[in-house]
């Protein structure tokens, strides 16, 4: 995923859960499901900087090789220049691009059995 792309704010922002939480109509599903997609996002991205770094990375460790290895260094720096991924989950659910279900809720019927399934083992 491009995150340069991104129409994420850098810098902090003071966020309204209200707002946000419109289209789920629970604060704390959207909570969960930001938390979740964050994760998500920065797993991807530190797969991304290890993958890239590994690139330049040698065999002999000399203490002069360490501190020459410029590339490493831009490529880190660019990386944490990005914005944060809680900030590209929140831009994400703002522009519509997570997908999210609401997991199914049992229904009584299964209540009642699983209730007389325990009733009946003790």
């Amino acid at each position: 995923m491009n995150y340069k792309k991104t129409n994420a704010s850098k810098t902090t922002v003071s966020r309204d859960l209200y707002d946000l939480s419109n289209e789920i109509g629970n604060v704390y599903e959207t909570i969960a499901i930001l938390a979740k997609r964050s994760r998500q996002i920065s797993v991807e991205m530190k797969e991304e900087l290890l993958e890239k770094i590994n690139e330049f990375s040698t065999v002999n460790n000399s203490l002069e090789e360490v501190f020459e290895n410029k590339e490493q260094i831009e490529v880190s720096r660019y990386y944490e220049r990005l914005p944060k991924s809680t900030s590209i989950a929140i831009e994400e659910l703002k522009e519509g691009k997570i997908y999210h279900r609401a997991a199914e809720l049992k229904s009584e019927e299964n209540i009642e059995n699983e209730e007389n399934i325990t009733s009946k083992e003790s």
